[in-house]
């Protein structure tokens, strides 16, 4: 039988989030993967409007052998969407693997999916996860049981890899790589242990704003769990 896989879809999404683990799952054999919303109208992503068609709604769903929940801006609306996060408790029971990458994994949090994990996400949110009872832990992929979380944005490639290589094993996962040229040279650091002390400050003051909406969600969503 294919492999089920299915990517939620939310507006105001970071696409390659989304985009980089599908490219790697849509090369794994006899696999099918699917773009989840509650309907089929296209879903406007945060890259300058950028939309995504989904091709299955939550109703018609079937059983997914891996969910994954991609971040990005909109985490915060998706984080308070009862549809959302009534698929994901309904499908997490019977998933092989629970899954997302960058900010995806709060909204695993709000759904009260990560409660005694270890998990990982965007380096501006890590420590969100303490407060819905996850562990926090600075790592590009985190594997824990069956819940796999990648860092920010372009850690979704290195996630996608990580778990074709538990799915399929370490053959299939070269090849694919091997296949999309993944060989990342970046030109500057990528996170705050590597990049300049004045850009990671910089950053920070530009998205003050940001970190005040995603306290009172967050704020929102533990009340709701609980």
């Amino acid at each position: 039988m294919s492999l089920q896989i299915g990517f939620i879809l939310f507006p105001n999404l970071t696409q390659l989030d989304l985009t980089g683990p599908w490219e790697v799952f849509s090369k794994l054999p006899d696999a099918t993967c699917h773009l989840l919303a509650p309907d089929l109208q296209p879903v406007k992503s945060s890259s300058a409007g950028l939309a995504i068609l989904p091709t299955t709604t939550y109703a018609d769903c079937p059983q997914l052998d891996v969910v994954c929940v991609p971040g990005g801006p909109g985490h915060l609306q998706a984080m308070e969407d009862a549809a959302t996060l009534d698929f994901l408790k309904r499908q997490a029971p019977g998933c092989r693997y629970v899954t997302a990458v960058c900010t995806g994994a709060l909204v695993l949090a709000a759904a009260g999916l990560l409660k005694g994990y270890r998990a990982t996400t965007h380096w501006m949110s890590l420590e969100r996860l303490a407060a819905f009872g996850a562990t926090p832990v600075a790592e590009r992929v985190v594997t824990d049981r069956n819940r796999v979380t990648g860092g920010g944005v372009t850690a979704g490639i290195d996630f996608g890899l990580v778990l074709v290589t538990a799915i399929a094993g370490e053959t299939v996962a070269r090849e694919i790589q091997l296949q999309i040229e993944y060989e990342p040279q970046p030109p500057y650091g990528g996170s705050p242990a590597t990049a300049d002390p004045a850009t990671v400050a910089s950053l920070r003051g530009r998205l003050g704003a940001y970190a005040t909406a995603m306290a009172e969600v967050d704020t929102r969503a533990i009340s709701r769990l609980g």
